[in-house]
Parts: C-alpha cells; sequence; structure tokens
C-alpha cells in the first residue's frame, strides 16, 4: 500500500485492518490499535485471530465476504481483546482487488455515542458532587475551629504535660482537615501541574497500600516503560489511584489480585476535545465486582457499598480527574473488575 493511503488511514477515527490474501494482518492503523489494545508492528503477518482473545464471530463474517465476493457487514460484532475488554462492534468486511488481493476490514463502535451520552453526563453530575462537597466542606469547616479552640483551653488546664500529646494529636488532626476543607472550597482545588511520570505515581500507590495489607494481597505490574510523562498534579493523580486501589482491597476483603496497567492511547475524544495521544492506566482486580445497584450511581457522592463507607473516594476521583481534562470510567463482573483512567498527553 502507498504512503499516502497509509497516512490517510493513519487519521481516520474509524478503526481500520487490512488482511492479505492469507487472511493476515499487513496493516492497522492507530485507531485499530487504540481499539483492540494491540499494536499493529507486533501483528504484521499474523493470522488475523492473533489480535483477539474470541474471535469467532469475526472469522464467520470473513468467510462469508470472502465466499461471496463482495463487501458483507456484520451489525452486531462481539469481540473480546487479550486485556478481557468486551467490543460491541459494527464491521464491514469489503474484498479488494488493487492494489493487491486481500481484505479492508472496518469497525464502527456501537456504544460510541452512548459513550458520548455518559461523558456528557458524567460532566455534569461531576458540577453537582463539586457544588456538594464545597457544601459539605463550609458546613464541617465550621465546627473544626471550635474543636481546635476547646483543645488549646484543655491544654492550658491540664497539669501533667506528658498529657499535652494528646490535646496536639487534636489541634493538628483539626488543622489538616481544616486544610482539606480550604481546598475543597477553593475553585479547582489549587492545582499544581508539572511534569510527572504516571509509574512514579502507580508505584508510591503500591507501596502504600502493601504496607497496609504486606499479606494476603498481590498487585502485579504491567507497565509500558516507553510511556511520556504527564503535565498534572502528582499528588491529587496519586489519591485517584489510591483512592480506586483501596476500593478494590476493600471490595476483597485485603485478599486478592491487583494489576497496575499503563498503555498509550491513540487519537482519543476527551471532554469533547479530539487528542493525538493519552494515557491509559487500567487498576483490575479479581474480586466481587460492582453491585448492579450501584453501577449506575457510584460516583455520586455519599454513596457506598459498605456499611462503614462514607462514599467520598470515588466522587473526589472523578471531579480530579476533570480537573485533568481526563475521564474515568469501569467495567466490572464477579471475579473481574477494571477502572480506566484517560488522561491527554501534551
Amino acid at each position: 500500500m502507498t504512503e499516502l493511503a497509509h497516512s490517510m488511514l493513519d487519521h481516520l477515527d474509524t478503526a481500520v485492518m487490512l488482511l492479505d490474501a492469507s487472511l493476515c494482518v499487513s496493516y492497522l492503523n492507530p485507531a485499530a490499535e487504540t481499539l483492540f489494545e494491540v499494536s499493529g508492528k507486533n501483528l504484521l503477518s499474523q493470522p488475523v485471530q492473533q489480535a483477539f482473545a474470541d474471535s469467532g464471530q469475526l472469522a464467520v463474517t470473513i468467510e462469508r465476504a470472502v465466499h461471496g465476493r463482495e463487501s458483507h457487514i456484520e451489525h452486531d460484532l462481539s469481540l473480546l481483546t487479550h486485556s478481557h475488554n468486551k467490543l460491541h462492534l459494527r464491521c464491514a468486511v469489503t474484498p479488494m482487488r488493487l492494489p493487491f488481493p486481500g481484505l479492508l476490514l472496518e469497525f464502527h463502535t456501537l456504544d460510541r455515542s452512548l459513550k458520548l451520552a455518559r461523558e456528557e453526563q458524567m460532566l455534569d453530575q461531576t458540577q453537582a458532587n463539586r457544588l456538594l462537597l464545597r457544601n459539605l466542606a463550609h458546613e464541617i469547616k465550621n465546627p473544626l475551629g471550635g474543636i481546635r479552640g476547646a483543645a488549646q483551653l484543655l491544654e492550658q488546664e491540664l497539669e501533667k504535660p506528658g498529657l499535652h500529646e494528646y490535646t496536639q494529636v487534636i489541634i493538628q488532626e483539626a488543622d489538616r482537615l481544616r486544610s482539606l476543607m480550604e481546598n475543597l472550597l477553593t475553585p479547582q482545588g489549587n492545582v499544581q501541574h508539572s511534569a510527572l511520570n504516571i509509574h512514579e505515581v502507580l508505584e508510591r500507590v503500591r507501596s502504600v497500600i502493601l504496607a497496609e495489607l504486606p499479606e494476603g494481597l498481590v498487585i502485579r505490574r504491567d507497565y509500558d516503560t516507553s510511556l511520556p510523562p504527564l503535565i498534572g498534579d502528582k499528588e491529587r493523580l496519586i489519591q485517584v489511584m489510591l483512592n480506586i486501589v483501596r476500593n478494590a482491597t476493600q471490595a476483597m476483603q485485603g485478599r486478592g489480585e491487583i494489576i497496575l496497567r499503563t498503555r498509550i492511547a491513540r487519537q482519543i475524544t476527551l471532554v469533547k476535545q479530539r487528542h493525538r495521544l493519552a494515557v491509559k492506566v487500567q487498576i483490575i482486580d479479581n474480586g466481587p465486582g460492582v453491585p448492579p445497584e450501584l453501577r449506575d450511581k457510584i460516583f455520586y457522592p455519599l454513596v457506598s457499598g459498605r456499611a462503614d463507607g462514607h462514599g467520598l473516594g470515588l466522587t473526589l476521583a472523578q471531579d480530579f480527574i476533570s480537573q485533568h481534562q481526563g475521564t474515568i470510567e469501569f467495567d466490572s463482573e464477579p471475579g473481574r473488575t477494571c477502572f480506566t483512567v484517560l488522561l491527554p498527553l501534551p
């Protein structure tokens, strides 16, 4: 195929795959690499089945196009990627004779419009969550001043100096909570953007969680070490990942496996803006999954699957990711829950 044709296909939003006469992959555009979570270079000259964990329906669609010698469209095609993401697609298979015999495969995600609608709803919900959190912070901030003042007065009345340690704990914790409330009350919360390595963020989270749960929990790394630096607030991104991982450990009661995975995503739309490159972070656990009754409101404040949960961890995570012009979503079933964070690269 000519360089010009490659260049044109490279800039398409539509996922495109070319197969040669032996039904081996001869080309994969960036949109297809992102959709199927594979590398085009690794797939070149490989049978098309190597691109997926389950490609049974696709094989039938290809066979119909080959035998009929004309275009065939499958309106509801299911494919399973090697990372166990299930895709629902519309697939058009077109036989080609020039410039060489083979097949042109075009894939359109059926849930793209649903995703855009969900993203729009999530933006509205983030704004509502932010307003609720600011109101909540305002209500908490006032009594904190009273608690701190009472602790200072109590400290002056205590005769034993050794007891001052306890009043200092009260004062310091009140100051810490007050600082947190001030942060929530400030628009955008004083985000400190700088260049950062997403793997340093994940390694910090990993060390914190393993220190809390030294036994029974396995955290595996699946990093793409070639990822370029992000521009973002390191502390807030640590808090985002920590909240997600901590939720997973609590759901698994501290026993199970968590995978921290990073990949590059190409030609992707985030918050209504098109980005050539983005960092994809996936946090995958083998726990019981998100209860069905919570799936539509898991990012709402004060919604928790635990009796002792406050339901603010994922709300804050969504807010922080929104401040980075990124998105956060999840897919869950018993035995596998995957939270996906997408952050645009400069």
